[in-house]
């Protein structure tokens, strides 16, 4: 669509003190992402004047989307001399005619459900739904099918109260309606705070039509609590893996499986019952299998799990990871490790099989190191490579094998095993003195 026809101003600035934290309100994630970018990566797509007004914990907001996003205008509010959601609007400046105000806590808001508000010439559109339980909402009094005012809840009467249709929090207002009104807002209120609310009333007496909105509850409500994150994660999980179904996905019980939004699908892909698979993840012409995770990696053409772990910067192709098995920081191309091993910092070459017990150990407390391993070496289980080690080319290492630091050269054996010995009825003998 024309991005030219819209300014949109994220309201950001709130601590969101339900959610019983620390971190700011609007990064909360769900699904691998901050609340906060989901609303403007919506934005993004219906207007190219995007301005976030922050406040709480400004610096953390401002860097984790510039991470994501950079045309995006930050704009500080002055919390302290003008709180609230007017004040947010104070200092915010408007490219086009029409300004669409929403909240950074609504993650579920999709491009789509936002157009409707431009698709009416009414000076004042603003969002509404009817809810069973409007307890936090700010409730909404229309006659004659026009918004008469809002009343916020903490200041509202018992009366108003009962009201169940609530305010959505979204508006769409005409630059001039803005330009008029903020000005003129005041904190004679309850909280001492700058509703942005208000405009809708001065605006009303004045003879402007306020047209409301009915809009999709479970799109625009709000995200005030972890249980209110909980909900929104289900709906955005069904909507990421319904997504990816659609592509050709084949999944396994599907709700059981978590997928973040910025995972990527390939080819013929199969993922079982249990997985959860996050970050920067490509999967590609694979089968991920029951309770396996995958942490920004990349699988090609292979099989993982099950009970299968790939932790970040792991890259697979061709390969076979059974279950038990861990690799971090790893690449393994066409490579055999059935069950319960640890591969971390290392390079494995195709034709190669890792016994089951196989640990490399790439930690010795301060710094990490190295495994490089060949092509078609052959590694007896419950054997231990000690990093910085390189096994070159046709190598086999025997089972129960130490390898400390150094080369294996191509065509060797290496085998550290202690010589077998039997001692003669020892079981009796021990065991008869555990009973004297």
């Amino acid at each position: 669509m024309n991005k030219n026809r819209i300014s949109i101003v994220i309201l950001a600035a709130g601590k969101g003190s339900r959610m019983k934290s620390s971190k700011a309100k609007v990064l909360h994630t769900l699904s691998g992402k901050e609340m906060l970018y989901y609303i403007i990566k919506s934005s993004s797509e219906i207007s190219d004047d995007i301005t976030v007004v922050v406040a709480h914990q400004k610096d953390a907001v401002m860097k984790q989307m510039c991470s994501y996003f950079d045309d995006i205008n930050f704009v500080v509010q002055d919390d302290a001399n003008f709180p609230g959601t007017g004040g947010a609007m104070k200092n915010v400046s408007f490219k086009h005619e029409k300004v669409l105000v929403l909240n950074g806590d609504m993650p579920l808001v999709i491009p789509e459900s936002l157009l409707p508000f431009l698709q009416t010439k009414s000076q004042i559109v603003m969002s509404i739904f009817d809810l069973q339980n409007p307890d936090g909402y700010g409730r909404v009094i229309i006659e004659n099918a026009q918004v008469q005012k809002i009343v916020e809840q903490k200041d509202a009467s018992a009366s108003q109260l009962k009201v169940t249709t609530v305010n959505a929090g979204i508006y769409a207002f005409s630059k001039e309606i803005l330009e008029k009104y903020i000005p003129l807002l005041k904190n004679d209120n309850a909280q001492k705070e700058y509703y942005l609310t208000d405009v809708i009333s001065m605006a009303r007496a004045d003879g402007v039509a306020i047209t409301p909105l009915l809009v999709d509850e479970e799109l625009f409500k709000g995200v005030n609590s972890k249980k209110d994150l909980s909900h929104a994660e289900e709906i955005m999980q069904e909507r990421i893996k319904t997504r990816l179904m659609d592509s050709g996905v084949t999944m396994q019980l599907p709700s059981t499986i978590y997928i973040e939004e910025s995972v990527v699908f390939e080819g013929e892909c199969i993922v079982e019952n249990g997985c959860r698979i996050t970050g920067n993840s490509k999967i590609i012409d694979s089968h991920i299998k029951a309770h396996s995770v995958i942490e920004d990696s990349t699988v090609k053409n292979s099989d993982v799990g099950p009970l299968a772990h790939l932790r970040p910067a792991s890259n697979i192709e061709d390969t076979h990871i059974g279950n038990f098995v861990e690799v971090k920081k790893s690449s393994l191309k066409g490579v055999k490790a059935g069950h319960l091993s640890y591969i971390g910092d290392a390079t494995v070459d195709e034709g190669t099989n890792i016994g089951a017990g196989v640990i490399t150990c790439n930690y010795d407390g301060i710094n990490k190191y190295k495994t490089v391993i060949g092509k078609n070496v052959f590694i007896g289980s419950d054997s231990q490579l000690i990093a910085p080690v390189t096994l070159q080319d046709n190598v086999m290492v025997a089972a129960g094998t130490t390898v400390r630091s150094g080369t294996i050269q191509s065509g060797e054996l290496a085998a550290s095993s202690a010589k077998l010995r039997i001692i003669k009825d020892f079981y009796y003998k021990f065991f008869a003195k555990k009973q004297l």
